[in-house]
């Protein structure tokens, strides 16, 4: 007989209130099995059951059963708090349930709640607040949660459990219990690229930092201790472990020691670096002396400076025929369209040291004029960035001669033009200024006219961005209190990016102060900025003045606190910024303020890319153009350089947008996102450039439109094809220059000269194999991947004239017959007269007259174009067929020394076992196997590549040298680069291997013409 469903719990409960405990004890047992169906009728009872808990009658067991019934109630009732109080109580009961079957989700809510309610304990302990002492019940449910996934091998989650509840101990126990170094790894990251505060970082990067074991070659930890010592800035530490490595006195420990000071110079700022370097011994005479000069000569930059600049001019492979096809779609009478295509140059030559484009265009260089020219003089500056040791040579016609502004003689002199050469040589010099601040802050107190001050207050800001000069910040205090909208708007950016990450809340309180003083807007926006630029970094410290900013009734200063919400979580990841943003985004008075609040999104989310179209999709599709615009770079920046199919998709259809600066934003961040990326890895690589082409080349286009596509063609094919745009360095850190650079350029919508900063952000991708002479000898890597997949982008085909064919002339059938007829008449008169006609030498042939057939012109070109010679059809279609099977595409390729390598290639690049240099750290710390094409682009930075040193398996022998750019025999045509000759007397520099290399070409006048 089938029992009958039970279809209340009232009789259960009904004994609940008899006298006998036994009886209760049965009831509470039956009810256990009963709440997931009738707790809705239990939850009236339960009242009675806290009673049973709470009193003595019963014994130890049922009074567990009662609360563990409590809490299954609550849980339901989704009052989870009182739901982990009763669980507590349970005891041993509650921890019977973990293996009944039915109860998996409840026993995991009730666990997560424990866990969320130790770690807020924790963190209110350990930020000294009062608090009760944590439940005994709690700490055990806490301790065998450890214990259990330490058991099972899940130690992961045991370490991210540990690590929100500042509970070190289990950390180093971990350790200890594995001696696995993946894991302190996997802390580093999850404590840096999580919203962990400043002061609770610190704390652990100091626990964690003496656990790792000594560095040695290919140890898998490189990139995690760069990164606890870019993070940790302190100088001790970093000089400790440098001399640590060469006081071994093996050339292993030598290299490892220069890897990680070349690793140093990607994160580290200039103040920081130059304490390292200054801290370092000089060491004993020979082999030690040596490694401590060869420290400080990486450390200053110069010597990466040379390798990148050597790169890129060796693999430049600028297509200038889309720069021509630019220059003849857009009026250079309009100075937007001026500024477009010189900041596409600008772009693309980034770094490369040619200007070969502007040397053959002459005459639209000299259409420049005021502002424009400003723009043209200062794309130098990023054309030649990094080449420090020829600046001041490459800019000298341009630069203000001494005395006042306008005193040089050249023909192109102009405060326009001496305005931009200043902001050049600080684009040249970024970040590593500190030979160029002296003359840049001479310039600045020397000069009175307003455009040369707004050049050299940028110029000084980039040049010594990170370096806290205290001077340099009162010279540019100066220049703004003159109240000028134009010199002011610089000094506020330049105040900012002097006093970078800093915190100085002195500093910040003289901006903040006069921007309520001032009536300039321009003024305003640029003070906003640059105490945005101050806070980067400092999370939590900067959250006063954020709510401050925010509250204030000026749109621009709101507009600031956006970017410092921004810039301060930089990386984070931080939900309650990233909320705060959200909310600001939808309910903000002031369009621009929504737009910026969309955008920062990036700087918060870029170390997770994955998340931000998800996040931005609606935003998208928002009525309102500027959020939606805001969503356009919001992508472009988080996502960029991976080739993101699921951005792709939401900017695809942007690009035809109602809204011109939607779909201008929608190019530049196409381009981003598409950077060094192939048709076989991105199917819309080939259609995103066609697109950039047309609206160019569409006089009906909107300028702004238009604008967009031609920085969009610069960016994408950005320092000749050969860089990459990335918010992080090589190591996973913060790369500070990079985010300043993206910050600076999202302000082109105010004002066009800063979009030169977007040059920070390029990062050259490329395999440079060094010595322990730091010189590049030549060898070959493996890359296990086809050709096709990472290859650079085929030459654009210059347009064809198309041949106009002659067509025949069409014959009506009757005028054929009628002709037919007429000559057999003449035929017949002729034969009747006993004389044969001159041109009827073979009468007795007949040929049938049939009607001519007429043809369109397109099928007569067709049958031109078909048709074969006499005696070759056979064999030409056999020969054609053989033609289309082409052989089959290599499954990999040799790669030389100083050859790219882009970011998603870098898992497949293998140093051959038989390859006389090995590298002391690993290419890439992301295997092949686990990699596939599709996870490479929402993995979260793929570390590896740039600068590499090398471990030469077979000492002694004699070693070929990688010749310097300009040194080989007739040169390098195929580089594009400039094929000026050499000044006679000019200093030469040094290529990659640290010899004399080809003199740079003669410094030039652009014809800019006088403003008078």
């Amino acid at each position: 007989m089938v029992p009958r469903p039970q279809t209340s719990a009232a009789g259960v409960l009904a004994l609940l209130s008899e006298p006998e405990p036994l009886v209760k004890q049965h009831a509470l047992r039956s009810l256990n099995n009963l709440v997931p169906q009738f707790w809705a009728e239990i939850s009236e009872h339960i009242e009675v059951i806290e009673d049973l808990y709470e009193g003595e009658a019963l014994p130890k067991d049922a009074r567990d059963m009662a609360a563990l019934i409590t809490s299954k109630v609550y849980y339901y009732l989704a009052e989870y708090d009182e739901a982990l109080h009763f669980a507590l109580g349970a005891g041993h009961a509650f921890e019977a349930e973990h293996s009944v079957p039915g109860s998996e989700e409840f026993v995991e809510t009730v666990v997560s709640k424990a866990i969320d309610r130790y770690i807020q304990l924790r963190a209110a302990e350990e930020a000294g607040e009062r608090i009760e002492e944590i439940d005994e019940r709690l700490l055990d449910i806490i301790e065998g949660i450890f214990k259990r996934c330490i058991d099972d091998g899940e130690y992961r989650q045991a370490l991210g459990i540990a690590l929100e509840s500042s509970r070190l101990d289990i950390i180093t126990n971990i350790y200890k219990q594995t001696k696995d170094i993946t894991l302190l790894s996997y802390v580093i990251e999850a404590l840096l690229d999580s919203s962990f505060s400043l002061h609770y970082r610190i704390k652990v990067l100091h626990h964690i930092l003496p656990l790792f074991p000594p560095l040695t070659a290919n140890s898998s930890h490189v990139n995690a201790i760069t990164r606890v010592h870019v993070t940790l800035s302190q100088k001790s530490l970093t000089v400790d472990l440098l001399t640590s490595l060469v006081a071994a006195g093996e050339k292993e420990k030598n290299l490892l020691a220069y890897q990680f000071a070349f690793d140093l110079l990607e994160g580290g700022t200039q103040d920081y670096l130059e304490e390292v370097r200054s801290g370092l011994p000089e060491g004993a005479e020979g082999f030690e002396k040596q490694a401590y000069d060869n420290l400080r000569k990486i450390l200053s930059g110069e010597e990466s400076i040379r390798l990148y600049l050597d790169f890129l001019q060796r693999n430049n492979h600028v297509d200038l025929l889309i720069l021509k096809e630019t220059k003849e779609s857009l009026d250079p009478r309009s100075s937007i369209y001026h500024t477009a295509l010189t900041l596409q140059n600008a772009y693309m030559h980034s770094g490369t040291n040619s200007d070969a484009f502007l040397r053959n265009n002459l005459d639209w260089l000299g259409r420049a004029s005021n502002w424009s020219k400003f723009s043209a003089t200062a794309a130098l500056g990023v054309i030649h960035k990094g080449n420090v040791g020829e600046s001041m040579r490459l800019l000298g016609p341009y630069l203000p001669a001494d005395g006042a502004a306008g005193a040089n003689a050249g023909p192109g002199s102009s405060p326009f033009s001496e305005g931009g050469a200043l902001y050049a040589l600080g684009l040249v010099n970024a970040g590593r200024g500190k030979d160029v601040l002296g003359f840049l802050q001479n310039k600045l107190g020397s000069v009175q006219e307003e455009v040369v001050q707004h050049g050299a207050a940028l110029g000084l800001g980039v040049a010594g961005m990170g370096t806290g000069n205290l001077e340099a910040f009162n010279n540019l205090k100066t220049i703004l209190f003159m109240d000028s909208a134009i010199a002011g708007e610089a000094a506020g950016y330049a105040m900012g990016l002097v006093m970078l990450g800093t915190g100085h809340g002195e500093s910040i309180e003289e901006m903040l102060s006069y921007s309520h003083e001032t009536q300039h807007e321009k003024i305003i926006r640029g003070l906003a900025i640059g105490v945005a630029l101050i806070y980067y970094g400092r999370q939590e410290e900067a959250d006063p003045t954020v709510e401050r900013l925010l509250a204030e009734k000026d749109p621009i200063l709101r507009y600031g606190g956006v970017y410092t919400l921004a810039l301060a979580y930089a990386g984070t990841s931080n939900n309650h910024a990233v909320k705060k943003l959200l909310h600001i985004a939808v309910s903000d008075t002031s369009d621009d303020v929504r737009r910026a609040a969309v955008t920062s999104l990036a700087f918060l989310l870029f170390k997770n890319p994955g998340q931000v179209p998800r996040l931005v999709q609606l935003l998208s599709e928002s009525y309102n153009p500027h959020v939606r615009c805001g969503a356009t770079l919001a992508l472009g920046i988080s996502c960029a350089g991976t080739g993101s199919q699921d951005a792709i998709d939401i900017l695809e259809p942007m690009t035809k947008d109602p809204v011109d600066f939607v779909r201008q934003g929608a190019f530049i961040s196409l381009a981003m996102i598409l950077v060094q990326q192939t048709e076989a890895s991105s199917p819309s690589l080939a259609s995103t450039r066609a697109l950039f082409s047309k609206v160019i080349t569409d006089k009906h286009e909107d300028p702004m439109a238009r604008f967009g596509a031609s920085i969009a063609q610069g960016l994408i094919d950005a320092g000749g094809r050969n860089v990459t745009i990335t918010l992080q360095s090589r190591a996973g850190a913060n790369n500070m220059g990079a985010i300043v650079g993206m910050t600076m350029f999202c302000q082109f919508w105010y004002w066009y000269p800063l979009a030169h900063c977007a040059c920070l952000a390029f990062e050259p991708t490329g395999i440079i194999g060094l010595t322990d002479e730091l010189r590049a000898p030549v060898f070959e890597v493996i890359s296990n991947a086809k050709p096709s997949l990472f290859a650079y982008p085929a030459p654009a085909k210059p347009p064809t004239k198309e041949t106009v064919e002659k067509v025949a002339t069409a014959v009506l059938s009757t005028t054929a017959k009628a002709k037919a007829r007429e000559k057999t008449k003449e035929k017949e008169k002729a034969a009747s007269e006993g004389h044969a006609m001159d041109t009827d030498e073979k009468p007795e042939v007949k040929q049938e007259i049939k009607d001519v057939e007429m043809k369109d012109d397109a099928e007569v070109k067709a049958e031109g174009t078909s048709s074969t010679k006499p005696g070759e059809g056979l064999s030409s279609s056999s020969s054609s067929s053989k033609r289309e099977r082409r052989a089959p595409e290599p499954t990999f390729e040799k790669l030389a020394n100083c050859s790219r390598v882009t970011p998603a290639q870098l898992s497949h690049i293998v140093f051959p076992s038989d390859c006389r240099f090995q590298p002391v750290r690993p290419v890439s710390t992301v295997p092949t196997a686990k990699l596939s094409l599709t996870a490479r682009k929402t993995e979260k930075y793929l570390s590896g590549g740039g600068i590499i040193m090398l471990l030469d398996q077979k000492p002694g022998e004699s070693i070929e040298w990688v010749a310097p750019f300009g040194a080989q025999e007739g040169g390098d045509a195929d580089a594009g680069a400039s094929a000026a000759p050499a000044a006679e007397g000019a200093d030469a520099t040094r290529g990659t291997d640290g010899a004399q290399e080809a003199n740079p070409p003669p410094p030039f006048e652009y014809p800019f013409g006088n403003d008078a």
